[in-house]
């Protein structure tokens, strides 16, 4: 007998989103000047609603390290979900935010960190990694262990527990986290305790997933904005099979923190953040998965238009909050 996957109709939520988009934004965003593209990512921030009140913000700059990458710096900003006590320690996220490692800033992620801070009682710690195509692959993964480092060392100076770092992105986000994982098992780096995974890109964009094609384009994301994002951050020259850039081109993908992977139905990226979690979970990791059937790929970024992106937080903070209850 023959089963066929059940393909669930747009949600109505995501159909606003995509009626947004038409309206406010008929010219893609890859096929206008980037700065202009950047700063329209900061306006879409509007889809995520008001800002979400934490205890305390502040900006830094964590310094580079030339051992562990170009030496550069890189500006993170710290959210506390509330007033800690004098020697309470919580436990900590590093966030990255998506944008095809060209678009995205501390400004149109900010009340996704906020959100998330609140969700999951941690200090979130969201990183400004550096941008393509002024700055190619690998210097957001260099950023991110810069970060990661730093936090080891220091997560006690601003409330957190260094035994309990998790890593969390969007899109080209989750895969920064995803190398970050990589990178620092390779490496015998800092302990990540869980990767949170929000439709990630696993693969260079010609591996032939189906989803590439089926949802290639009219539902947000596009296979041409993939294929645009992708040259501006290998460049001409870049290696698409690296694992810190294809993580599911990894010839190991074993002792790696326990996973939570979030998909879209209607996302391009679908079938390769799936073949990921597979690849997690045969050999061994710990993998919660969770499908989002009739939605688009951003719509965790979308919580003003989009209720979807509450459900996906609060998957979130249940999975962080179980793994840290261990430690």
């Amino acid at each position: 007998m023959c089963v066929y996957p059940i393909v669930m109709p747009l949600h109505p939520d995501a159909l606003k989103v995509l009626d947004f988009f038409a309206k406010n934004r008929p010219t893609p965003s890859y096929q206008l000047p980037i700065e202009e593209g950047r700063q329209i990512a900061r306006d879409n921030a509007v889809l995520n609603g008001e800002l979400v009140p934490v205890a305390k913000v502040e900006d830094r700059i964590i310094p580079g390290d030339a051992r562990h990458g170009d030496g550069a710096d890189v500006p993170v900003r710290i959210y506390w979900p509330r007033v800690l006590a004098e020697e309470e320690r919580i436990p900590v996220t590093l966030f990255f935010h998506g944008g095809g490692w060209v678009f995205g800033d501390l400004e149109s992620h900010d009340n996704v960190a906020r959100r998330l801070a609140v969700a999951t009682g941690s200090v979130v710690v969201a990183v400004h990694y550096r941008l393509a195509p002024e700055h190619r692959f690998p210097a957001p993964v260099d950023d991110a262990y810069t970060v990661l480092r730093w936090l080891k060392d220091k997560a006690p100076f601003i409330g957190g527990d260094r035994r309990k770092i998790a890593v969390a992105g969007d899109s080209a986000g989750a895969n920064i986290a995803a190398a970050l994982c990589l990178k620092a098992r390779d490496q015998y780096g800092p302990t990540i305790a869980a990767q949170v995974l929000v439709y990630p890109v696993a693969d260079y964009w010609d591996a032939g997933f189906p989803s590439y094609a089926e949802k290639a384009e009219g539902y947000g994301l596009t296979k041409a904005a993939m294929q645009w994002f992708w040259e501006h951050y290998l460049g001409p020259d870049g290696d698409t099979r690296h694992p810190y850039a294809s993580p599911l081109r990894a010839e190991f993908v074993a002792n790696l923190p326990p996973a939570l992977v979030l998909t879209a139905e209607y996302d391009p990226l679908h079938d390769e953040a799936v073949a990921y979690a597979d690849r997690l979970e045969g050999v061994g990791n710990i993998v919660v998965r969770r499908e989002f059937p009739g939605q688009i790929h951003g719509f965790f970024a979308q919580s003003a238009m989009n209720a979807d992106a509450d459900v996906a937080l609060n998957a979130c903070a249940v999975f962080l909050k179980r793994v840290w209850s261990v430690l």
